[in-house]
C-alpha cells in the first residue's frame, strides 16, 4: 500500500493531477433481482467490447480477463468461489453445454458491432429486459432498480435515517436524508465544519471562491454521487459554472500543496466516524 500511494502521489505531481490513480473507493450499489440484475449482469460481461477490447469475430470469451469464460466452461473447470446460479436462473438458461450456448448467444444479440461503445449499457422498450440506462445507474446512484424496489428501499432504511437525522446540526430535514449520496455529502460537509472550526452560516457567508468551501467541494464530488447544484447550494458557491471553477482550480492548486491534500485526508476520515 505505501509503494502505491508513492507512485500515486508522483504520478499525480507530474501530470498535476489528483485523486486514485488505480481506481477509486470501493462501491456497492444494491441491486433489484430479476431483469435488472440480468441488465447487470450482460452490462459487466460486456465491459471489453465497450472498451475495444474485443473486436467483431473474436468471440465475446476471447477476452481472457472476463468471468464470461467460465461462466460457459464446464463446472468443474470454474473456480470454487464464483456463484453462476443466480445468472443462469434469471435468465432462464440451463448450466449445460446447450444452455450454456444459449446464454452465450443471448448475449451476443445485445452487440450492435456498429456501434459497440454502447454494448449493454442501454437496453430497448420492449425487449426482455427494461430501459435502462445501466451507466448512469450504476456511477451516479445508490441502487439499480424500479421506482418501486426504491420506495421499498427507503421504507427498509426510515427508521435508520430518521435516528441519524436526529444528531445532525444546522437545520438539516429528514427530507434531505433520502438519497445516499446527499447524505454522504452532508456527512463530508459536517466533518469539514468541525475541521474548520465554523458553523454552516459562516462557511455559507464566505466568499464563493473561498479555499475551504473548494476543498469540501471537490472533496465531496469525488467522494459522493451528490449533484453539482446541492454542492453550490449548500455552501453557496454561485452558478453551476462558477463552483466548477472553484472545484478545478482547487485540484490544480492540490498538486502543489500538500497541506490541503492532508487537510483532505482528515477531513474524510473525520466523515467516516460520523457514520
Amino acid at each position: 500500500m505505501a509503494a502505491e500511494n508513492a507512485f500515486t502521489r508522483r504520478i499525480n505531481t507530474r501530470h498535476r493531477l489528483w485523486g486514485h490513480v488505480f481506481g477509486g473507493r470501493y462501491k456497492a450499489i444494491l441491486v433489484e433481482p430479476g431483469n435488472c440484475f440480468w441488465a447487470l449482469l450482460d452490462y459487466i460481461h460486456l465491459n471489453p467490447v465497450r472498451a475495444g477490447l474485443v473486436k467483431a469475430g473474436d468471440g465475446l470469451d476471447s477476452y481472457q480477463w472476463s468471468s464470461l469464460r467460465e461462466y460457459i466452461a464446464v463446472p468443474k473447470m470454474r473456480p470454487g468461489w464464483q456463484e453462476t446460479g443466480i445468472a443462469f436462473t434469471v435468465t432462464g438458461c440451463k448450466d449445460t453445454p446447450g444452455g450454456r450456448r444459449k446464454f452465450l448467444e443471448m448475449l451476443e444479440s445485445w452487440v450492435d458491432w456498429k456501434n459497440p461503445g454502447r454494448a449493454g449499457a442501454v437496453y430497448s422498450e420492449g425487449e426482455a429486459k427494461p430501459d435502462l440506462a445501466v451507466y448512469s445507474a450504476l456511477r451516479r446512484g445508490w441502487f439499480f432498480g424500479s421506482q418501486e424496489f426504491r420506495e421499498k428501499l427507503l421504507k427498509l432504511a426510515a427508521k435508520t435515517l430518521a435516528g441519524r437525522a436526529k444528531r445532525k446540526a444546522d437545520g438539516y430535514q429528514g427530507a434531505d436524508m433520502r438519497d445516499h449520496g446527499e447524505l454522504r455529502a452532508k456527512r463530508i460537509l459536517e466533518a469539514g465544519l468541525e475541521h474548520f472550526g465554523v458553523s454552516r452560516k459562516e462557511l455559507r457567508s464566505a466568499a464563493k471562491g473561498d479555499w475551504r468551501k473548494g476543498l469540501l467541494a471537490a472533496l465531496i464530488q469525488k467522494e459522493t454521487t451528490a449533484r453539482l447544484d446541492w454542492i453550490s447550494e449548500s455552501m453557496r458557491m454561485g452558478e453551476r459554472s462558477s463552483c466548477c471553477r472553484t472545484i478545478r482550480r482547487t485540484r490544480e492548486m492540490m498538486t502543489r500543496r500538500k497541506d490541503w491534500i492532508e487537510t483532505t485526508r482528515k477531513i474524510r476520515e473525520m466523515s467516516v466516524n460520523h457514520d
